[in-house]
């Protein structure tokens, strides 16, 4: 089943149950989504977001909730930084498993044994191979300058 109909179907379900939480995250969701699909419409592209997209769509408002979280819990703020941290639990459903430190490491040597990388100039083919394949699956901001270290050595 594609992302977007398990969203759609998650929002059917938090609605027959009632939960408002969950739906109102889950609307969020879908609001993102077809931003981005109008975004992609206005470009020429009339096909819409795809998969990786909706997933790098996930990956941002998980991203931009821990931050909030973040600066909430900063400032004395524990009630909405719950509500964050709550939101982040229901856009996770929807995401692939988090790579361990461990698969990062092998998934960055295939993908650089892949391009044949040797210098820090080979860096945006090794992130790119990266992000195709793994899209949800790692925090890239986090995978950079471990991709720069090793190319660095």
């Amino acid at each position: 089943m594609e992302l977007r109909e398990k969203v759609n179907a998650a929002v059917k379900q938090a609605m027959r149950d009632k939960a408002q939480a969950r739906l109102s995250t889950l609307r969020l969701i879908n609001a993102a989504i077809k931003d981005r699909d109008i975004a992609v419409r206005s470009e020429g592209n009339d096909t819409g977001v795809d998969d990786t997209e909706v997933l790098g769509i996930l990956g941002k408002m998980v991203k931009q909730r821990r931050e909030s979280a973040r600066s909430y819990e900063e400032g004395g703020r524990l009630d909405l930084a719950e509500r964050e941290l709550a939101e982040i639990e229901v856009i996770e459903e929807f995401l692939p498993r988090a790579l361990t430190e461990t698969e990062v490491a092998s998934a960055i040597e295939a993908a650089m044994a892949e391009v044949g990388a040797e210098s820090i100039r080979d860096m945006g083919r090794v992130m790119g191979v990266l992000k195709a394949r793994y899209t949800g699956q790692m925090d890239f901001g986090a995978v950079g300058p471990k991709v720069k270290e090793r190319l660095s050595a």
